[in-house]
């Protein structure tokens, strides 16, 4: 891997145009970025479009502030310390949160790269046009949910069912459309994105340039609000939870799911608020639960169970599937095991991860027993532990699987006046709709 001092002389980032095709039902578009003396890259979007009363402006405003995003992608490989934005301008407040957004959404990938940069020093953005807003009248209905295949996009889709939904899924694979189709949403429903980076990027990674993880989610706020738009809907809905706001390294602010935290959403809200027009309404519906409240009540919802996916190693094979390997596996798993425990979650999984010895340092990451919290989407250290206790407080002792074994052993306490099953954060943007229907899903568990 090159190191930050082998990459200075690449010091210009450009963000040069972007275009737009409007076609039948479809817009496409390009975005183009240059790293000199480097390399050119394009990323590709495909958005469905239903609303015939487009204002083009206002969709190349949208736009513009999309690749804004996207540019992270390619920014990473060297970062450049000049930005320079060829195809518009952002003011000193855009200026804050685009800064603010690279750095935090950036956390991981700095720190697993070992990078040490200053937030008010490692970008200087160059507007070469002046800055705009572009508002415009609207009026929207009904909701998009985003569904990416996993227990907490199923549990919002549960809760919604009665609502006036049309669905959005970037890049769709089998298993998010099979989630859908649990609760027989038919194809026109479900708003397709095709999203395509330059292959380019993942050649100079091969060649030792830098890489690691990005804010997808950021990504996906800013296409959801446009696609929201281009299809003349009220509300983007979200699945991300309370539990999203932990770091991952203790006594930093670097989150594997920065760009899925409450500060985020809010930093976004008041983004779009400003310089969108706060048109379209973007939250996250499970904003005032904890995962394990989620796990609690995906564990009912047993016609997604053979049907949802969450890891992202099996995410990268034909067949989406659970490695039974990773983080994210025995995390899920751990999560469920309190009201699935043991033949439920084999048949999910194919084996009891819980008697798995290979797996005893992901556990003590995922229970806070080491200094790093495995660098994927799982819960709090609070709510795992809960979880384990509560699994391990129904079992027999003397016959525990060695995860389990090790738990009871070393950690074992009553955690019973915690009562997560109850706990509400407050911490959220549900209008009074939104949050009766997750009350009420709560209470009915």
């Amino acid at each position: 891997m090159k190191t930050l001092d082998e990459l200075k002389k690449y010091d210009t980032f450009r963000y040069q145009k972007y275009d737009i095709e409007y076609l039948d039902n479809v817009i496409k578009i390009k975005f183009y970025f240059k790293i000199d003396n480097l390399e050119e890259f394009v990323t590709k979007l495909e958005i469905p479009c239903s609303n015939k009363e487009l204002n083009k402006e206002f969709i190349e405003y949208l736009v513009f502030n999309i690749g804004l995003v996207e540019s992270i992608s390619y920014w990473k490989c060297v970062c450049p310390l000049n930005y320079i934005i060829e195809c518009g301008g952002i003011d000193s407040k855009q200026e804050s949160f685009f800064r603010k957004l690279f750095y935090y959404g950036l956390g991981e990938f700095f720190y697993v790269n070992k990078i040490n940069l200053d937030i008010n020093k490692f970008i200087n953005f160059i507007s070469m046009k002046d800055s705009k807003k572009v508002l415009i009248n609207y009026n929207g209905t009904g909701n998009i949910i985003g569904v990416g295949g996993g227990k907490d996009s199923c549990v919002s889709l549960e809760i919604l069912k009665n609502d006036d939904n049309e669905l959005f899924i970037i890049n769709p694979k089998s298993v998010m459309l099979e989630c859908a189709k649990v609760l027989n949403y038919s194809d026109d429903k479900i708003l397709s994105i095709k999203r395509v980076l330059d292959s380019k990027i993942i050649k100079l990674n091969e060649e030792g340039y830098l890489n690691g993880h990005t804010p997808f989610s950021a990504m996906v706020a800013f296409v959801s609000y446009l696609t929201a738009y281009l299809n003349k809907r009220k509300y983007i809905v979200l699945s991300n939870e309370s539990s999203a706001n932990e770091v991952n390294v203790l006594g930093t602010k670097v989150n594997h799911q920065y760009s899925k935290s409450f500060e985020f959403e809010k930093d976004f809200n008041e983004y779009q608020k400003e310089y969108f027009g706060n048109v379209i309404s973007y939250f996250s519906l499970l904003r005032p639960l904890s995962e394990y409240q989620i796990g609690m009540l995906f564990a009912k919802y047993k016609k997604f169970h053979l049907v949802f996916k969450s890891c992202n190693v099996g995410s990268k094979e034909s067949s989406w599937k659970w490695c039974g390997s990773c983080a994210k596996c025995l995390f899920v798993y751990s999560l469920l095991s309190p009201y699935l425990y043991k033949d439920e979650l084999v048949k999910i999984f194919d084996k009891d991860l819980f008697d798995d010895s290979h797996l005893l340092t992901t556990f003590k990451e995922l229970l806070g027993y080491e200094n790093v919290k495995p660098f994927d989407c799982v819960g709090t250290f609070e709510e795992i532990n809960y979880a384990i206790y509560q699994t391990v407080k129904k079992l027999d002792k003397n016959n525990l699987p060695c995860l389990l074994k090790y738990y009871y052993e070393n950690y074992y306490k009553d955690l019973s006046n915690l009562d997560l099953e109850h706990k509400w954060n407050d911490e959220h943007n549900l209008n009074s709709h939104f949050e009766e229907l997750v009350r009420d899903a709560l209470n009915d568990r």
